[in-house]
């Protein structure tokens, strides 16, 4: 959900275990409100970003000198930094990303093997493809947002600052948080926190929101969003906003990740070469879930019914293999980016199989 940090803890991070939330008490709202000052005297620097699973994830894709890879959200570029490190004189590295401060970050990087593309990751076939590429080495996708990204008031992101309730990853198009909030309506609203944020007072929420909407108080900022919330929400886990996990659905549906991920995983199949590795780190069960469901259903082939009269060696074969066990960032990790800590990096290899 969130990658990269500048080192401090944040309460923007929902953590989406079952766990069975408390009443709100006095010790909960001061251990609460150390945090929150915590990460203000923390984030004094937005600019001060540490990548997350760095050595892994580069590891993980097995980089040939003289491969083409693919860095689907550049960030602020510390994997690709890694990777182009690692590339010989005939290495190439093409890098994604929708945000424009992303996009700006990477002029910073004159290497002439790489190539950066203003685009989300959904349109990766059709923009390699353009570049002539039909085939790479290596798939690497960082999900989630980025801490520059939430640390930027101006954005929309968090519920810390009172700001104008934007949250697109690529601000020169689509709708804002705030257009979204304008116009749906209770039932969608409720549905999209639900789904998104697995927040069990979907319901209550949603009518809160419309209810302010009609009562003509629109919502367009994020203060007025975080109050309008927690005044719907009357239990909820200790050390948590309980705004995160309406945030978290507002940003994930405006920016439409899921299905930008779904859509994704089938391309980054068939662009893969043989023994091509794909790496993907996730921050949440709701992404980790659609990466882990594909690498499964590539792997098992076999789908033919029970008892069917085949051969072991004509049935289908697996266009791809997982490879090795999830990866999570180490302790020292964690304790260095408090961030890092529900990351989770899956790896899985292109097969020969057509």
């Amino acid at each position: 959900m969130i990658k990269g940090v500048n080192s401090a803890p944040t309460t923007a991070s929902p953590s989406l275990k079952e766990t069975s939330p408390k009443k709100a008490s006095a010790k909960g709202a001061l251990n609460l409100e150390k945090q929150q000052t915590e990460v203000s005297e923390l984030t004094a620097n937005p600019n001060s970003h540490i990548t997350v699973l760095l050595e892994e994830a580069v590891q993980a894709l097995d980089i040939k000198a003289d491969g083409v890879y693919v860095d689907g959200t550049f960030g602020r570029g510390g994997h690709s930094r890694k990777i182009l490190e690692q590339l010989g004189e005939k290495g190439r590295l093409i890098a994604f990303d929708r945000d424009l401060k992303a996009i700006e970050s990477s002029k910073e990087i004159t290497d002439p093997r790489f190539s950066m593309v203003h685009s989300h990751f959904a349109a990766m076939q059709a923009e390699l493809n353009e570049m002539g590429i039909s085939k790479v080495d290596g798939i690497l996708l960082d999900l989630g947002i980025s801490s520059p990204q939430i640390d930027d008031a101006s954005r929309g992101f968090s519920f810390r600052y009172d700001a104008p309730l934007d949250m697109r990853m690529d601000q020169s198009s689509g709708q804002t948080a705030a257009d979204f909030l304008a116009n749906t309506t209770e039932q969608y609203l409720g549905e999209v926190i639900k789904n998104y944020g697995e927040e069990r007072f979907a319901k209550q929420i949603a009518r809160a929101i419309i209810t302010e909407r009609n009562d003509g108080r629109a919502i367009t900022t994020t203060g007025q969003l975080a109050k309008v919330v927690a005044g719907a929400v009357t239990r909820f886990e200790p050390g948590q906003n309980p705004a995160t996990r309406t945030f978290q659905a507002l940003r994930i549906f405006v920016n439409q990740e899921l299905e930008e991920l779904s859509l994704t995983m089938p391309q980054c199949l068939a662009l893969l070469a043989p023994q091509g590795r794909l790496a993907v780190i996730s921050f949440h069960s709701l992404e980790d879930r659609i990466v882990k469901q594909f690498i499964r259903d590539q792997a098992n082939r076999d789908d033919l019914p029970a008892n069917f009269p085949v051969r072991a060696a004509d049935l289908p074969q697996p266009k791809m293999q997982g490879v090795g066990k999830t990866i999570k960032p180490s302790v020292k990790e964690v304790k260095a980016n408090p961030r890092s800590r529900s990351a989770v990096l899956r790896v899985a290899e292109r097969t020969h199989v057509a």
